[in-house]
């Protein structure tokens, strides 16, 4: 089966307001491989259809697809078969297409989830003759350009995916089913809910200022590389080595390893004697080098502290923002003129040093240094320079790309956490605003309805109303004082203090708030002969008042709840709320402290609250300067809740 049809060509006529841009090879690399590090830092279920047009570039990627794979089972991958590629399934979906099948000259990535959708569909332009690659300079392999869409319109991506699954039907149609329902999940979703999805999309779920950033950072620098080459066999030269670097340091995006491998291999591309790579500021005053390719019988520079203040060579390239070159150590001007280079060349044998940026808009990643040593100095062409500058390029677009996916991993683990403290406030506020409210109703309709209401009962229903109203203003005061603390909003009135004191209001607040309820039996053993404490009074009775009301609320009647306090080194006193309640399991000691955090479930809890006490007492102990913990032994063998207060100095 051939089908001539482009893909672009059918979705440029059922979209005909699009208007394709053109792409260099690299770019379209790097688009794709930023499109795929989105779906593997993704959790949602996901429709993924790549079109690699050969076999061969489709097993450059096929390790990454594995990995993909474990994300969904709607994961498609085209190629033209030239060896082992079939039709069939391995953990996804392999549509092997007749090798005349426009596809073959055409390169696409479509990927639709539930927050996030994105294409890239391209038909590759013919390559220039011969005649042309000569006038232009350009390399047959790197001057492979494409005409395409690239887009986060959801739109265009559901389009896109029509086309494309069409496509894998008429090559496989066993898989009418499985499309189909990829069809009803991903592509066939109403308007309402598209426009509430989208809605609720969070800031990184689509990357495209990052994304953007990167391809026009790519695109600018495969220009600059084009001017520079001077013939076919040098640009093929370099183009090849710029690929085999950026794929060694593209298979992680462990900062480190991208370093070291990109030494290694930079290293003996050159041929050089060392290799350096360390990562720096253009403030820093020293580096440490870790990452270093050497050659037979040169010295090592690994953990070696390299100056870079007192560097007139590093200082030149921070203020030029471009490459370094000595030809000869010997006789540079800059080097003779400075002890600090001297001391280097005479330590390390350096006598040709070049020493090349990697930046990122203007900011200073990091430094390639390249050293020949002996005593013969070693002139590097135009061309190996602007190689080493290349590479360096590619670096910074690599350690970007790892910062990026780093930060996007810690953004997804505080999304996550943000979710489940936007569910925890739903339900928790839900149910403890909702049951004050109906009680305080149907009282005043009672009141309402009821004229010839007995006294007695009269005045139970105002009772009740009261009560849960008191309820309510507690949650409200709650939030607006976390809101407070967390806000920054506070003003901080600190004092020299007796704990003593500040324990027995606590102790009166907590037994003049339970009058109507039956409280353990409450011990306070504070030594009025403690050292005084710098703390603000108001906010340390607050804490007290917090940590009892805790302790009452999970002991019952029979037990105990003890106050203790003692020095804990020269600097703080440790004041201790214990317990004989139900105590807390190990695993969750230090969970207590989070915000909404409860031991039983929002709707089927024993006892009152909002889960913000604590993340409270947290807030006010970390503001001067203490710390909070908490022990216990296990489950129904009672708590201890410990806090630090900073010692008042005595003059």
């Amino acid at each position: 089966m051939i089908i001539n049809n482009s893909v672009l060509a059918d979705l440029l006529q059922e979209l005909p307001h699009l208007r394709p841009q053109m792409y260099f090879k690299s770019s379209l690399t790097a688009l794709s491989h930023a499109m795929e590090d989105q779906v593997l830092a993704s959790s949602d279920p996901l429709l993924v259809i790549a079109s690699f047009q050969q076999e061969r570039f489709y097993r450059q990627e096929a390790h990454r697809y594995q990995r993909i794979a474990e994300k969904s089972d709607q994961i498609y991958v085209l190629a033209a078969p030239e060896t082992s590629f079939t039709s069939g399934y391995d953990r996804y979906e392999m549509v092997a297409f007749d090798p005349e099948d426009s596809l073959t000259q055409e390169w696409h990535l479509v990927v639709i989830g539930k927050h996030y959708a994105s294409c890239l569909v391209c038909h590759e332009c013919p390559a220039p003759t011969l005649a042309e690659t000569e006038e232009n300079l350009i390399d047959i392999d790197t001057s492979r350009r494409f005409e395409g869409i690239w887009t986060f319109d959801r739109q265009v991506t559901k389009k896109a995916a029509e086309i494309l699954l069409k496509r894998i039907l008429a090559y496989r149609p066993e898989l009418k089913t499985k499309i189909k329902r990829a069809q009803k999940q991903f592509l066939q979703v109403k308007e309402t809910q598209l426009r509430m999805r989208e809605s609720a999309e969070s800031p990184i779920a689509n990357p495209d200022p990052f994304v953007q950033r990167l391809v026009t950072y790519l695109q600018a620098g495969q220009y600059k590389l084009l001017k520079a080459y001077k013939s076919i066999t040098e640009q093929e030269r370099k183009e090849r080595l710029v690929n085999s670097i950026t794929a060694a340091i593209r298979q992680s995006l462990n900062t480190y390893e991208i370093l070291k491998k990109a030494a290694e291999e930079l290293g003996q591309a050159m041929q050089v004697c060392r290799c350096l790579i360390y990562r720096c500021k253009q403030t820093d005053k020293l580096a440490t080098n870790k990452h270093e390719f050497l050659s037979h019988g040169v010295c090592s520079l690994a953990g070696e502290n390299w100056p870079l203040q007192e560097n007139l060579l590093f200082q030149e390239v921070v203020a030029k923002q471009e490459r370094v070159y000595v030809a000869n150590t010997q006789i540079d001007a800059r080097v003779q003129n400075s002890p600090v280079l001297q001391n280097l060349v005479q330590r390390f044998g350096i006598i040709s040093w070049l020493l090349v940026p990697v930046l990122d808009k203007g900011r200073l990643l990091g430094m390639v240094e390249l050293h020949h040593c002996g005593t013969v100095p070693h002139e590097w062409e135009e061309e190996a320079l602007e190689l080493t500058e290349a590479i360096a390029s590619q670096l910074g677009v690599a350690l970007i790309q790892a910062e990026a996916y780093a930060n996007l991993e810690d953004l997804n683990e505080q999304l996550e956490a943000l979710e489940r403290t936007r569910s925890n406030l739903i339900a928790i506020t839900g149910h403890e605003l909702r049951t004050p409210l109906s009680t305080i109703q149907v009282c005043l309709e009672s009141l309402a309805s009821e004229p010839d209401m007995p006294a007695e009962l009269r005045q139970i229903m105002l009772n009740s109303a009261l009560s849960d109203g008191e309820r309510m203003r507690k949650l409200i005061q709650d939030f607006l004082t976390l809101s407070q603390l967390e806000s920054g909003r506070v003003q901080w009135h600190p004092e020299a203090l007796q704990v003593q004191e500040c324990v027995d209001l606590a102790l009166s607040s907590t037994r003049v708030r339970s009058t109507k309820e039956e409280l353990p039996q409450i011990t306070a053993e504070v030594s009025p002969e403690l050292p005084l404490v710098q703390a603000d009074g108001e906010w340390l009775v607050e804490v007290l008042n917090k940590l009892l009301d805790n302790a009452c609320k999970f002991t019952s009647p029979q037990g105990e709840v003890i106050v203790q306090a003692k020095t804990n080194g020269n600097q703080m006193l440790e004041v201790t709320v214990a317990d004989t309640g139900r105590g807390i399991e190990p695993n969750r000691l230090e969970r207590v402290f989070d915000r909404f955090y409860q031991e039983e479930g929002a709707l089927r809890r024993t006892t009152g609250g909002t889960g913000l006490g604590l993340a409270i007492c947290r807030q006010i102990v970390t503001a001067w300067g203490g710390k909070i913990w908490a022990e216990s032994a296990g489950k129904d063998r009672g708590s201890q809740f410990h806090f630090t207060v900073p010692i008042a100095e005595t003059n």
